[in-house]
């Protein structure tokens, strides 16, 4: 393949000829955490970085003074945990263990301005600078190529849990660009991450504030405006009717079709359709037995969901049932000691306070509808502003496209 003019092909991949290609190896200097159990760890003592918090983040740093508060302690001497395991700015911490691909090449980086004792934990790696190659920003991104993740994958050990050792992640080859490309390529990709984490929490406290107004108008602590009078007490088999529809098997699913839903919404599809219209349903098996779903019109229903059926009633309106179940706790249905089920008859017996008046249901779904799609389209700006952000990585990590 002819390669464009100005680029030239590494061990790595096709880069800019200006750019540099090193093995983390003559970067950093690698050694491991200090061991200690979840169980250890308190709210009191050294801040400690725990593998899993490292899986858990969405972000790829840490600023130690900014999070303290919320980061685990281990309460120890410092002077029994070995240098290498504490912390500095600049560090890079991956993780040494991964139940799926993707988190083998996990890590974050410490922003640690003041110095504060920062200990790493069980099954991390850390990697400190002993060249000035790599600006701090830069490291935030640098590791989350597709090319540097084909590497980790290449050099990961085990089957059930696969992970890298300090031998190995020593022989990954990065792309090193000059360092004020570095350090253009992490402000553009630190604004698109400044976007994520505005979106997020507008999205966070969207959420809080949908929880808060079914919390007001489902239990009618909260009217709307022209409504008054008592709402009613009623038995959720008196207001829809109860049912497990057939079950059909994963061998009768076909590649395209009717949705299929289970116990945890949709789970393949069908030929057929047991349901025309849209349908509130309970998941009646398993570990999330009482958790509340809608389906779409024309779907197979599946016997582990437990349909709530309102269609005969004029009196009801669907969507207000359904807002109104997803508001309560259907745990206490559950039956048996085993298996978590639920059955009908104690989800019939279900007591619900509910407005005799559809015109005040109806208006109350309309309220709820409208806060479900502000939030359906916050949600998908997000997705789509990650997509762009990874597209936006894929070219700028790699040179294709250039900011100097």
């Amino acid at each position: 393949m002819e390669l464009r003019p100005g680029y030239k092909q590494t061990e790595v991949a096709v880069i800019p000829e200006e750019w540099g290609v090193e093995a983390l190896g003559n970067i950093f200097d690698f050694s491991g955490g200090h061991s200690a159990s979840w169980d250890q760890l308190t709210t009191a003592g050294y801040c400690y970085l725990h593998y899993g918090d490292i899986h858990g983040s969405t972000k790829t740093f840490i600023d130690v003074q900014a999070d303290y508060l919320d980061i685990p302690k281990l309460n120890i001497p410092l002077e029994r945990v070995n240098q290498g395991s504490i912390l500095a700015d600049g560090d890079v911490v991956f993780v040494d263990a991964s139940e799926d691909d993707e988190g083998t090449s996990r890590h974050i980086v410490v922003v640690n301005d003041t110095a504060i004792p920062y200990i790493s934990g069980l099954h991390t790696i850390v990697a400190k600078s002993k060249t000035q190659a790599l600006d701090n920003g830069y490291k935030r991104y640098c590791f989350q190529s597709h090319d540097i993740k084909r590497q980790f994958l290449f050099y990961a050990v085990g089957t059930k849990v696969s992970g890298i050792n300090k031998t190995n992640i020593k022989k990954i080859f990065i792309p090193v660009p000059p360092l004020p490309e570095q350090r253009a390529i992490a402000g553009a990709l630190g604004d698109v991450d400044a976007l994520l984490a505005a979106l997020e929490r507008v999205i966070a406290k969207k959420r809080d504030l949908k929880k808060a107004t079914m919390q007001q108008l489902l239990t009618g602590q909260t009217r709307l405006p022209g409504f008054s009078g008592e709402w009613e007490v009623k038995r959720l088999g008196e207001i829809a009717f109860l049912y497990q529809p057939e079950t059909i098997s994963a061998k009768q699913f076909t590649e395209s079709g009717y949705p299929v839903y289970g116990a945890n919404g949709v789970v393949g599809f069908y030929r057929e359709f047991n349901h025309d219209n849209w349908q509130v349903t309970v998941t009646c098996r398993g570990s999330t037995c009482g958790t509340v779903n809608r389906t779409v019109d024309q779907c197979w229903i599946t016997g582990n969901a437990m349909v709530v059926n309102c269609d005969h009633r004029e009196d009801v309106d669907k969507n207000f049932l359904y807002y109104l179940l997803l508001s309560q706790d259907l745990s206490i249905c559950i039956t048996g000691t085993g298996q978590p089920q639920i059955v009908r008859r104690p989800l019939a017996d279900f007591s619900i306070n509910f407005p005799a008046n559809k015109i005040e249901q109806t208006a109350i779904a309309a309220v709820l509808s409208d806060m479900d799609d502000e939030l359906a389209a916050l949600e998908a700006r997000l997705s789509k502003t990650r997509d762009l952000k990874h597209g936006m990585m894929q070219e700028l990590l790699t040179g294709r496209t250039r900011l100097i």
